[in-house]
């Protein structure tokens, strides 16, 4: 079976196209834009990946090898409800889906328990955890890994495996396409205005995906949030559990992940957790959390106001007062919604740099929050040490000038094609 992924390289959809490649399906795609996922695919095999997305380009993907199944990413349905490729498959009679039929079906033919990570912030990192425990461990698992790291390929089917392990977003209700054997619930905040216009909706959501999964893990504070009252498979963890003080990480949101990992190894294969913490201390991070791209020059994805908190929060740890951050916004519409947050939110660093906010899956009613705008709606004391700023060589001398007086620069960056990210590893990766 042919299966054309589009928007190929994406975080979500990149990993699975690796996961159906391994499970014996011929794999092919598009993408608006090259980007640093696409070479990746392309070292993994993946090389029949057309940049561009147009009716002409698929229907010669189309000609050369028929596409069986076009799975495409919610990003690509709201971006471009009308889109081309939409209205060649439909033409052409090509079944159509979204990641989650795909995935699903691969689950239920390989007879595959699914764990779940799902929350507001700490989904990947904490996917990344368990990888990396289960490996250590010895407990063979497939996955799917939305991030670059030195130990895992972005997506596996393990031969010998009986559980996969999969990032559940609640982007698009994503995660309500699943029946998790177990769900990790890393943390509720609330997110995605454009799809859970208030708190209460994201919040029911998050109900409703507990609901379907056999076991949970989950913390007191998620469980008094959502007034839940916990059934036997699911295992509450209390918020300051001295215990957690045994994760020697770095970061007290990665210590929380860490233990959250451990507890639910423990639940699932009976492994004592002193065994996996053991495991767990010896993580070695995976690419744009926390990730240092040169000495002193740290990437993040932090995006939402608490992974903000959060990596702050690391960076403070490392370098205490000499905390220097570059911030790029991902979505301007997220940004109206978090603008409230964000006046108080830099007060404590040395230096704050503003670029511009990612833009994607934008609402074009919405005005747009430039860098001098942002800026402005800063409390006093932030404004007083902020530059609005772009990708530029005035900001490349200044993170180098901020590196050579041994501040520590924190880059909050979107990701992807044209991002700060991208260019940092352009500008600084050795």
């Amino acid at each position: 079976m042919h299966i054309f992924f589009s928007g190929i390289g994406g975080t979500g959809i990149g990993p699975l196209a690796l996961v159906a490649q391994q499970s014996g399906y011929s794999v092919s795609g598009s993408d608006k834009q090259a980007s640093q996922y696409i070479d990746y695919l392309a070292k993994h095999g993946i090389t029949d990946v057309t940049i561009g997305q147009s009716a002409t380009n698929i229907a010669a993907a189309h000609s050369k090898n028929p596409i069986d199944w076009y799975v495409y990413s919610s990003a690509v349905a709201i971006e471009q409800p009308n889109h081309p490729e939409f209205a060649f498959c439909q033409a052409n009679n090509i079944r159509m889906s979204k990641r989650d039929e795909l995935l699903n079906e691969i689950i239920t033919q390989k007879q595959l328990n699914l764990i779940a990570v799902a929350g507001t912030h700490g989904k990947t990192t904490t996917t990344a955890l368990l990888v990396w425990a289960l490996q250590q461990l010895n407990v063979p698992a497939g996955y799917i890994l939305p991030a670059k790291s030195s130990f895992a390929d972005m997506g596996a089917c393990e031969p010998d495996a009986k559980y996969f392990v999969y990032e559940c977003d609640e982007f698009d209700r994503n995660f309500l396409h699943f029946r998790p054997h177990l769900s990790l619930v890393t943390g509720i905040d609330w997110d995605h205005p454009d799809i859970f216009p208030t708190r209460e909706a994201y919040y029911q959501a998050f109900r409703e995906f507990i609901a379907q999964s056999d076991y949970n893990v989950l913390w007191q504070s998620d469980v008094n949030r959502l007034n839940r009252n916990p059934g036997e498979k699911d295992r509450v963890l209390s918020d300051t559990d001295e215990k957690m003080k045994l994760i020697t990480l770095a970061g007290e949101v990665n210590r929380r992940n860490a233990w959250q990992v451990a507890q639910s190894i423990n639940l699932l294969f009976a492994i004592p957790l002193d065994k996996s913490i053991a495991v767990l201390n010896t993580f070695p991070g995976v690419s744009r959390r926390f990730e240092q791209i040169t000495l002193g020059l740290y990437s993040d994805y932090a995006h939402t106001t608490e992974k903000i908190r959060g990596a702050l929060q690391i960076g403070q740890e490392i370098a205490g007062d000499n905390l220097v951050v570059v911030y790029e916004g991902l979505h301007n519409t997220r940004q109206h919604f978090i603008r409230d947050d964000l006046t108080h939110l830099f007060d404590a660093v040395k230096q704050l740099y503003i670029v511009p906010s990612y833009l994607a899956r934008e609402d074009p009613s919405l005005e747009l929050l430039t860098p001098p705008k942002l800026k402005a709606g800063l409390s006093e004391a932030s404004q007083s040490k902020t530059t609005a700023s772009a990708l530029s060589n005035e900001l490349r001398l200044a993170i180098q000038q901020h590196l050579a007086a041994g501040n520590t620069v924190l880059c909050l960056s979107a990701g992807g094609g044209g991002s700060l990210d991208e260019w940092l590893r352009q500008n600084f990766a050795s």
